[in-house]
């Protein structure tokens, strides 16, 4: 090399250096960029004179991954290992140099992205070759062995510290940028290897910035002639689709301009290989592909997320049950956005995601804005949300790798990591992502909950299926609705998702949902009437949701609900409403085993009143009690929203009294409860082991099996207190099986 070709290759060099600073330096510290200088002139001295396959010297492949952190807004140490990940393994720098140097959580990062030694490698698949193509299938399951054997040092390292594998998928993506010198067989595996692991795994994480890549490029070298197709395809019908989106966009903008809200839009190209995915899983040629851009809305809040979209279906006709909210429910990986799906200014389906600046980053950045937020001390509730995340992530590695050899390993992480999900398209191309075992009832589901509450039956790949059909990737779905259906309670068995069963049970509890809310509703207003209070103030949204806590329920309409439904009393409500205006009249005490002989009332001024426990609704400690003093039998103890005690206060209001009911310490009191279950062998060993966990004896239990598949369970048991009950309720709703609990209220006293 001429001396005026290496200063030239030096001046480009520092000036790649350069642009990893600038982009490092407008994110992090000032002090860090003179951290960054000492790592790269240190890989600069160790790697100077070694070049890269396209003759290019190697430091710019260091340089290069270490822009794509910098862009991904990767912490300081993350970039430190960006630019020195190679120097152990192709230097004789040592690991120990490197800590001593950098510091131990840099060394780390490097070790975890570094190969095996070749030595530890040399015998995972020698054989004695006896013929040419002996010897050519040894080297193949000789590098097959050594790739697993790498990439399973790199996934343990990263169950440790995911930075390293984001460290790995960038050195991938400039390698796949930069492979057009390699021999043909080389680029084809790398392209497949990079399909199977690399790009789900960047899913996994969520970095749709360097996922769409890595899958065109690794399509581009595994399948050089499906993509050269493809692309001259979209290639050839560019013009009329930047028409298209430039026509959407100024329409769209428009109308949100007039509405007072700033938006940023900008159309994005379906990138190639997912062209080419959709024209296999559903059979299409390109010319039947029109969703090939869709239009990205990025807003600044989440509300204006919502008028955006009401402005978008004001401006062109929705597709019916091609509406996403991840945004109130967000992908696995973080994702968040709406999608709708609309007929275009040009009469073709045009595809909309709108999303806030911060979505934004997350869909971008994945995980790898985690570290960002942490930099800056920003995105409290992010960086929960995505330790939770990392957390399980990590978990999974680690339960993956335990027992296995290198090999085992791999087709573990691909079949079960990266498996675990299975993507099903919708008869329009939409990719909903589900479990593996998920079944068309779960897709219905994910769909909308009318589409499952409505569905019955189910067509895969054009097929007639039954529900309990478990989908493969690359299915394509469609739920056959009828207006008059309705769930089946025995679906709970054929279900994945959490996120179904819970529709289904939400569907039974709510069947008179809304009629139970207007009717809870209607009779906190009488009895806050009755005691002379504030109707509209005690009412009111917030009021309510702030109590709504103390009953279990999530907010305020579901706290109506449990008035109407009577599993909650009005009283107690507006107990916790307005405390101070219902002082206990008495105090009841409580001792003994379920023995009401052994308790004790003391109502005003009156001492030793008898009394007893009404066996209608049998109210233990924690409970709201009314005492109705009877003609001759003392006082009879009643929960608030016994139907007994109802009936008194409208035809005896003068008999009842208030009181406060405690027990003592040791003392168990009897209750029944009532469960709606899916009706299963082995159901009461579970129901069984959920009492004795909780140290509850259970005194008596009836069964009784529904044609529909489903048991009612009527269990007496012992319980100390309304927390100790409640324990019991979390604990029941926990099984799968379980439909409902609630305790029982009884018939009215005869």
């Amino acid at each position: 090399m001429s001396e005026e070709t290496r200063t030239q290759s030096d001046e480009d060099i520092q000036a790649a250096f350069q642009a990893v600073e600038a982009a490092a330096s407008a994110y992090l510290r000032p002090e860090c960029c003179v951290r960054l200088r000492e790592a790269f002139e240190f890989a600069h001295e160790r790697h100077r004179g070694q070049p890269r396959v396209s003759g290019e010297a190697y430091i710019t492949h260091p340089l290069a991954v270490t822009q794509i952190l910098a862009e991904l807004e990767m912490d300081e140490p993350t970039l430190l290992a960006g630019l020195l990940h190679d120097v152990v393994e192709d230097t004789p720098t040592s690991r120990d140099e490197l800590e001593q140097r950098f510091g131990a959580e840099v060394a780390a990062l490097v070790d975890g992205v570094t190969k095996l030694e070749k030595a530890g490698l040399e015998d995972l698949g020698s054989r004695e070759a006896s013929s040419p193509e002996d010897e050519e299938r040894a080297k193949k399951r000789e590098q097959m062995l050594k790739s697993a054997a790498n990439l399973r040092k790199i996934f343990l390292a990263m169950a440790q510290d995911l930075r390293v594998m984001v460290i790995k998928l960038a050195d991938r993506l400039h390698n796949l940028r930069n492979m057009g010198c390699m021999p043909e067989a080389k680029r084809k595996r790398i392209g497949e290897e990079t399909l199977q692991i690399y790009a789900p795994l960047a899913h996994r994480l969520g970095i749709w910035q360097m996922k769409w890549e890595l899958e065109d490029l690794g399509f581009k070298y595994s399948e050089p002639e499906k993509f050269a197709e493809v692309s001259a395809a979209v290639a050839q019908t560019r013009d009329e689709r930047q028409g298209e989106v430039e026509e959407a966009s100024r329409i769209l903008g428009d109308r949100l301009r007039a509405e007072g809200i700033e938006a940023q839009i900008k159309g994005r190209p379906k990138h190639l290989y997912s062209i080419r995915q959709k024209m296999l899983s559903q059979e299409l040629d390109f010319a039947e592909i029109y969703d090939l851009v869709a239009l990205r809305v990025i807003v600044h809040t989440r509300p204006e997320c919502y008028h955006a979209l009401g402005v978008v279906s004001a401006v062109w006709p929705p597709i019916p049950g091609l509406y996403g909210d991840y945004i109130a429910r967000s992908k696995s990986n973080m994702y968040q956005s709406l999608h709708i799906k609309v007929i275009g200014p040009r009469g073709k389906p045009l595809e909309i995601q709108i999303r806030t600046w911060e979505m934004h980053r997350t869909a971008e950045f994945g995980v790898a804005a985690h570290w960002a937020y942490k930099e800056k001390g920003e995105g409290g509730k992010a960086v929960d949300q995505f330790e939770r995340k990392l957390s399980r992530l990590r978990q999974e590695i680690f339960d993956l790798q335990e027992g296995k050899d290198s090999g085992d390993f791999m087709r573990a992480i691909t079949t079960d990591l990266f498996a675990d999900q299975v993507f099903v398209f919708t008869p329009r191309g939409e990719v909903i992502d589900l479990p593996s075992g998920a079944t068309p009832v779960d897709f219905a589901y994910r769909i909308h909950s009318d589409v499952g509450n409505k569905a019955v039956g189910a067509r895969v790949n054009t097929k007639m299926v039954p529900l309990a059909y478990q989908f493969r990737n690359g299915d394509v779905a469609e739920i056959i609705t009828r207006s008059n259906a309705a769930p089946s309670r025995d679906w709970l068995a054929l279900c994945k998702t959490n996120h179904a069963k819970t529709k289904i049970k939400a569907y039974f509890k709510r069947l008179m949902h809304d009629e139970n809310v207007v009717l809870g509703r209607d009779m906190l207003k009488r009895e806050l009437e009755r005691l002379g209070l504030d109707t509209h103030g005690l009412l009111k949204e917030d009021a309510l949701a702030a109590v709504a806590i103390h009953f279990n329920v999530p907010n305020d309409i579901e706290l109506l609900a449990a008035v109407g439904y009577g599993t909650v009393a009005a009283g107690a409500v507006i107990n916790r409403l307005h405390p101070t205006e219902l002082k206990p009249k008495g105090l009841v005490v409580g001792r003994g085993r379920s023995d009401d002989t052994k308790l004790r009332v003391i109502a005003g001024d009156v001492d030793n009143v008898m009394f007893r426990r009404s066996r209608c609704c049998l109210p233990i400690p924690g409970d709201e009690v009314l005492g109705y003093v009877t003609r001759g039998r003392g006082m009879a103890l009643h929960r608030t929203e016994c139907l007994n005690i109802k009936h008194y206060l409208q035809t005896e209001p003068e008999r009842i009294t208030r009181v406060e009911y405690a027990g003592s310490e040791g003392q168990v009191y009897l209750v029944n409860v009532i469960v709606e279950c899916v009706d299963r062998t082995m159901l009461l060993a579970d129901v069984g082991q959920v009492h004795g966990e909780l140290k509850m004896n259970i005194t008596a239990i009836k069964t009784q099996s529904h044609r529909d598949g489903t048991a009612t369970l009527s269990i007496a048991v012992e319980v100390r207190d309304v927390q100790h009950l409640n324990r019991l309720f979390l604990a029941m709703r926990r099984l799968p099986d379980v439909i409902n609990i609630e305790r029982a209220l009884g018939g009215r006293e005869k």
